[in-house]
């Protein structure tokens, strides 16, 4: 077996060169994620059953990572469908209570986590409020 003698200054470039590249690698990982939210507009009016006649909300949908918005903006569509089948099977004198709201609220984010995982691979969406919630 040959060893081949390189010079110092070859090594300590290339060693130089490949600490620098980690460090890199390792600070993008360890930015800090942006928050950025996504509104899922126009509102959202449908039908609801029992005595109230509908609901109206606003939606917004957050996500820790801001690289995220442009997958949910895609699905955007199908999120909405998720959530208009979603309201229109409630029962309008159960999600008029603030308990009934945010049990509707989580019940709704899991169903829109559960639409960008089989589009997406992941969940992307981190939480889901209600920013404007009528129902008559």
């Amino acid at each position: 077996m040959r060893l081949i003698a390189l010079p110092l200054s070859l090594i300590l470039l290339f060693a130089t060169s490949m600490l620098r590249a980690a460090e890199e690698q390792t600070a993008e990982e360890q930015a800090p994620k942006v928050i950025a939210y996504y509104e899922l507009a126009p509102s959202i009016v449908v039908n609801v059953k029992g005595k109230a006649k509908y609901i109206r909300c606003d939606v917004q949908l957050m996500t820790r990572d801001e690289n995220r918005l442009p997958a949910i903006s895609l699905h955007a569509p199908a999120l909405r469908h998720e959530l208009i089948l979603l309201l229109s099977d409630q029962q309008g004198d159960e999600i008029r209570t603030t308990k009934g709201k945010e049990r509707l609220r989580k019940v709704a984010l899991k169903a829109l986590r559960k639409v960008m995982k089989q589009l997406e691979g992941e969940e992307i969406i981190d939480d889901l409020f209600f920013t404007t919630y009528l129902v008559q």
